[in-house]
């Protein structure tokens, strides 16, 4: 099966098809740098960056942009966050600014989100987005106000509505949109903001000094890197409308030329039900989970719900997940285990290489199902059940078919999902307690030559109680955590 995608657009999977052949241009609306990223927003990170990989993974190349938001989004009071952040910190705007965006690119390098190749900032493309509001005006879809205001006349586009299927006539004031008595049409949405001389963030231009509107600049930006029209477009569903409804209007407006082919959209974090937000103050930094899990437990656990859907968070759901990751871990542990102490001759078992090959089978028709994790992990899983079974047995494995099973962990798990690190070494103390524990299982080893069994299962069952686990297999005593929860 080809890879199918769900489109917003047309709210139908499509068959994908990229606008240049073996190349992909894909936005995705970045966040606004005004506090710490939070597990919400690792949701919508992690889900793209699958996308990016898988993308990468069936050999197109991926120009991934994604902006930084450093001005221009407006709360619903008309106040800039930056502004609202600089004045909560009693710092410059752009302090807050350089604070957070190190912070976010932090944690995304912390959860193996894979940087995108460009990320622009909104405030190093006032050029570009003043060019933009210009041409619009000259084309008859915008209208300037006496205080220096440029407002979108959306009664002017007549699609307006089409991605987000609202219409013009029932958007009524209030719904989600800011009521200001210059506009001409309730759903009118800025382009350019006059601002007085004390505001600090506003920039020269032909209707005096402001600051360009938060939809603005998506539209700028993603036509500057990736062209008039982008194959994807992806971002968070709560964003479809207003703002992703103005970034197609606007730029379809100024270009006529269709925006984005295919909107790929990610459903929301929630707690018991409500949106993870700050606003709300229902939020977990991804600093403090990080503290928590592990990276890999936390890419699980948005991986094993479809991206499109919520997903709620709990301390219940995150344990099972750091339980999940680690099952797959364990294995793959004693798998590179084996292959250290197996013989250095003999190639892989072309009999059980076709084996493999309904599970890469698998794998692969789940993401293409419009990137389907849940099920690709699912595919893992019974890929993994088999490997230990062929672990535990007394048959032995070449080193040749180790290799090639593990490089299936490092393609599938690794290289797509982000859930398997090529280095995955036992890390709870460091050279000592593995010292520590070569010490103990020498010990316990003695007590089995000299079939002294009770000391040697009491030595398990003690440090069973300790969380680690000791597995006695036919190459040899291995020993691993088994993380409580």
């Amino acid at each position: 099966m080809s890879l199918q995608v769900f489109n917003y657009l047309t709210r139908e999977k499509e068959t994908f098809k990229s606008l240049e052949r073996d190349c992909v241009g894909m936005y995705v609306c970045g966040p606004t740098v005004y506090d710490h990223a939070h597990l919400g927003h690792a949701k919508l990170y992690v889900a793209m960056d699958v996308i990016v990989r898988y993308l990468r993974y069936l050999s197109y190349k991926v120009r991934y942009v994604q902006n930084i938001t450093d001005v221009g989004h407006l709360l619903d009071s008309g106040e800039d966050r930056i502004m609202k952040g600089a004045r909560r910190e009693r710092v410059e705007p752009m302090e807050v600014v350089e604070t957070y965006t190190r912070s976010y690119f932090e944690d995304m390098d912390a959860l193996g989100v894979v940087r995108p190749n460009i990320s622009p900032r909104a405030s190093a493309h006032i050029p570009e987005q003043i060019e933009m509001v210009k041409s619009l005006l000259e084309k008859g879809y915008a209208y300037e106000t006496p205080e220096g205001d440029v407002y979108f006349s959306v009664e002017k586009f007549p699609e307006y509505g089409k991605l987000s299927g609202r219409k013009v006539d029932e958007l009524e004031p209030g719904a989600r949109v800011v009521v200001r008595e210059e506009k001409r049409h309730p759903a009118d949405f800025a382009l350019w903001k006059h601002a007085e001389p004390e505001h600090i963030l506003r920039w020269p231009s032909p209707w005096g000094w402001g600051y360009p509107g938060w939809h603005a600049e998506c539209t700028a930006m993603a036509t500057k890197y990736l062209g008039e029209t982008i194959d994807i477009h992806g971002g968070g569903l709560e964003n479809i409308f207003p703002h992703n409804e103005c970034e197609l209007a606007q730029s379809e407006a100024v270009n006529g030329k269709q925006f984005a082919r295919y909107w790929i959209l990610a459903g929301s974090l929630t707690v018991n039900g409500v949106k993870m937000s700050k606003s709300l103050g229902n939020f977990l930094t991804i600093k403090e989970a990080l503290k928590l899990y592990t990276p890999e437990a936390i890419r699980f656990f948005i991986l094993s719900s479809h991206y499109r859907g919520p997903m709620d968070y709990s301390r219940d759901a995150m344990m099972a997940a750091q339980r999940g990751v680690e099952r797959l871990h364990n294995t793959v542990r004693a798998l590179r285990a084996r292959a250290q102490h197996s013989v250095p001759s003999g190639t892989a078992d072309l009999s059980y290489i076709a084996d493999i090959d309904p599970h890469r089978d698998a794998f692969i028709e789940a993401m293409n199902d419009d990137f389907n994790t849940p099920r690709a992990i699912a595919a893992l899983f019974d890929f993994n059940k088999e490997v230990n079974a062929l672990l535990a047995s007394e048959q032995p494995a070449s080193r040749g078919t180790l290799a090639v099973i593990d490089r299936l962990y490092r393609e599938l798990g690794g290289r797509v999902l982000g859930i398997i690190p090529d280095d995955l070494t036992q890390d709870i103390g460091g050279e000592l307690v593995e010292g520590l524990m070569d010490v103990i299982l020498g010990i316990r080893q003695q007590y089995r030559a000299a079939s002294d069994w009770d000391q040697a299962d009491l030595l398990r069952r003690q440090l069973a109680g300790l969380g680690v686990v000791v597995d006695d297999r036919p190459d040899g005593t291995a020993w691993r955590l088994e993380r409580a929860g």
